[in-house]
């Protein structure tokens, strides 16, 4: 699965990331106390619209969470047990003989910023390209040549975009993974029917809105998946198909890494350093060897039930913690919101 890293330091290297990505604490007892810069989370009446609060807010402190009510909200232990049911449907994912990584040199938090590349080599040693002529893969490929990475300059969206996002939609929706999440999402009453579901989904991953100035020129998908470019620094590009596509092109050069998540098999996660066209990451966290239609489902999981917060998941006993954040500039529908961003942020405790 990966070349071999001695136990110690990737115990080491886990402890690193948890520290530098700690999951919140509790509101218990904290409810409108006053913001504390010092503490990992907030119980204040702002922390929402800053996306900083803690996991229990909404059951202890509030009466609403994500798109409905707290009569109808989705509990802590309903989220990891949907996400466990998404993990075991995964089919799709690599096999440990299909992704071969050579993670090489791990840093410390104090050194993501330093923009050395202590890795002479490529991070990814072997790939199974048969993975890819799977639907959802070949789907999903399809639609990372779609965009241009520099923010500021609009997207053009013609026929042949929209007809590929269908097709990713049609086929990720066929699968176990999709359906599960499908089934949860109806029986919590969130959506009225499949139908809904799935035209959500194309407006809060695909529908345009501007992140560098008057032009439509990013959404949800884009950022997540296929990443973009600020400021001269990269932002998004969290998924592990793009990374070694880029990289096999010469176009992403593998720095190091800060975090080698706890799985013995894939999907697992890993947080890196990387330079993508000449520009810096300082660290970029990503499933590797899950399917497309995993990623989708659990970054869409957190968006329904978390927006702008810390998500707590579940996946295969270990826990993992998603963030995501919503664009509050512009909306679709009746005042839903887009997708801004989703990432890992931890899997430890």
């Amino acid at each position: 699965m990966r070349a071999s890293v001695p136990l110690v330091v990737a115990m080491l290297c886990g402890l690193a990331w948890a520290g530098l990505y700690s999951a919140p604490a509790s509101c218990q007892g904290r409810c409108r106390e006053a913001f504390d810069r010092h503490q990992p989370c907030h119980c204040d009446a702002r922390c929402r619209g800053f996306g900083n609060c803690c996991e229990d807010f909404d059951s202890l402190c509030d009466h609403h969470e994500g798109f409905s009510r707290s009569s109808n909200a989705i509990t802590g232990e309903e989220l990891r047990h949907i996400s466990e049911r998404i993990y075991r449907a995964d089919t799709n994912k690599a096999g440990k003989e299909d992704v071969v990584l050579n993670s090489q040199n791990c840093i410390s938090p104090s050194e993501t910023g330093d923009r050395v590349d202590r890795c002479p080599e490529p991070l990814f040693s072997y790939v199974n390209e048969k993975l890819f002529s799977k639907p959802t893969y070949a789907a999903f490929i399809r639609l990372l040549n779609n965009y241009q990475p520099a923010t500021g300059h609009p997207e053009h969206v013609g026929a042949q975009q929209v007809a590929e996002q269908q097709a990713f939609l049609s086929e990720v929706m066929k699968t176990a993974v999709m359906r599960e999440l499908s089934s949860f999402l109806l029986q919590q009453n969130r959506y009225g029917s499949e139908q809904e579901f799935v035209e959500d989904l194309q407006n809060m991953w695909f529908g345009l809105y501007s992140r560098g100035g008057e032009e439509r020129d990013s959404s949800g998908f884009e950022h997540v998946f296929s990443g973009e470019v600020k400021k001269g620094k990269v932002t998004g590009f969290h998924n592990w198909i793009r990374f070694y596509l880029q990289e096999k092109e010469g176009l992403v050069d593998y720095y190091s890494y800060v975090y080698d998540g706890p799985w013995d098999s894939y999907p697992d996660v890993l947080a890196m350093q990387f330079s993508w066209d000449g520009f810096y990451k300082e660290v970029g966290s990503a499933f590797i060897g899950s399917s497309p239609e995993f990623e989708f489902a659990l970054y869409s999981l957190c968006f329904i039930a978390r927006p702008g917060r810390v998500c707590q998941l579940s996946l295969g006993g270990h826990p993992l913690a998603i963030q995501t954040y919503t664009w509050d500039k512009t909306t679709y529908g009746h005042g839903r919101k887009y997708i801004a961003t989703a990432y890992i942020v931890s899997s430890t405790r």
